[in-house]
């Protein structure tokens, strides 16, 4: 809005100019939404209270049961903050913009009928793990089917530290690239199981991928870091920043120990809006690496499901997702979640190496 409002009068005010840049007006999307969120915080945290939006705490996660109770749906806040961010500071004209936006808002309605049903209808188990995957399924296929409608979109496949090889997946490209999104999603869920656990490596992953995306962007540095060039793609860069302010906010009151949680309605939300960024930038295997506190954490659900199958009730983990194996061993949680982030930051770097390394 004040990208349109000011920008056509650029020509008589030079000064004005400045609101053309996007790293500019990333700056003052991250505040705008930080500011947002550490503000309303405090209201949307009494308002779930009112609410009644307390968390169920499973019985088998005795180490949490003093947490029951405490306001979830706490992903609302962050919806509340990005929005209005994005919408002050980026060009709404572009289309990645609108699409990141429907895709972090149709997540996030899944989430938040799932928290709805359980929370505040009183029926632990919400919506059905098949509801909720029909659901993530439609909304990731048809985000990226609108994007292989657009000719000059690419369903190259761009390998880390290999920049030469660039697959052409042709169709196979779309069930990957909705596979990226899901997965993403599905994994910032599991990883949501500690205060402040998730929403740190969701804010490491996406400022890299702020970066990522202001990279793919940009003709020039593209080209000189052999990466697939998206037109138009870097305007993005202001909705990554908005999740990084927003993300900040929202930690101001979920770090341990916690006032809030961020509930299905966040995570969904967050993880699907992640796994859009790395599709749209044609960064999907970069989500991997930068993301990979996310990978271990569904990794560890698989395993411990299919061996548990498989060898007829023995567990490879004391508990999964991996933090609760952690807790059990006797780790504080405190430790494991600074743990987990210092992770999100040093695999952040590598996910950045592959820049220049080729």
């Amino acid at each position: 809005m004040i990208y349109h409002l000011l920008v056509p009068f650029a020509a008589q005010l030079s000064v004005l100019n400045v609101f053309r840049y996007i790293t500019f007006r990333s700056i003052y999307a991250f505040s705008t939404a930080l500011i947002i969120a550490i503000v309303f915080g405090p209201r949307v945290i009494a308002w779930l209270t009112k609410l009644k939006c307390g968390q169920y705490i499973h019985e088998d996660v005795k180490a949490h049961q003093c947490k029951a109770g405490t306001p979830t749906m706490g992903g609302i806040l962050m919806a509340v903050s990005i929005i209005p961010a994005v919408l002050l500071w980026a060009d709404l004209t572009n289309q990645y913009v609108w699409m990141t936006m429907l895709v972090f808002l149709g997540f996030g309605a899944i989430g938040f009928a799932d928290d709805y049903i359980k929370v505040v209808k009183k029926q632990n188990k919400g919506l059905s793990a098949r509801g909720k995957i029909i659901g993530q399924l439609f909304i990731a296929t048809a985000a990226v089917g609108i994007l292989m409608l657009d000719p000059d979109f690419t369903t190259k496949l761009a390998v880390p530290f290999f920049k030469n090889i660039q697959p052409d997946l042709g169709l196979f490209y779309l069930p990957f690239a909705v596979i990226v999104i899901v997965g993403a999603s599905n994994g910032v869920n599991l990883t949501d199981g500690l205060d402040g656990l998730a929403i740190g490596p969701t804010v490491v992953a996406a400022g890299m991928f702020a970066l990522f995306v202001y990279v793919a962007g940009h003709a020039q540095i593209a080209r000189y870091l052999q990466v697939v060039p998206v037109s138009g793609v870097g305007e993005v860069t202001v909705f990554c920043a908005a999740l990084v302010g927003a993300g900040l906010g929202f930690l101001w009151f979920n770090a341990y120990p916690a006032q809030v949680f961020m509930g299905d309605v966040g995570s969904l939300s967050l993880g699907g809006a992640l796994g859009f960024v790395a599709v749209v930038c044609k960064q999907e295997l970069i989500l991997l690496i930068v993301g990979g506190v996310f990978v271990l954490e569904t990794l560890s659900v698989i395993l411990q499901v299919g061996y548990y199958k498989f060898s007829g009730g023995k567990r490879i983990f004391k508990m999964a997702p991996l933090h609760h194996h952690f807790e059990l061993k006797g780790i504080p949680e405190s430790k494991i979640i600074i743990r987990f982030w210092i992770l999100s930051i040093l695999l952040a770097f590598v996910a950045l190496s592959t820049l220049k390394l080729r």
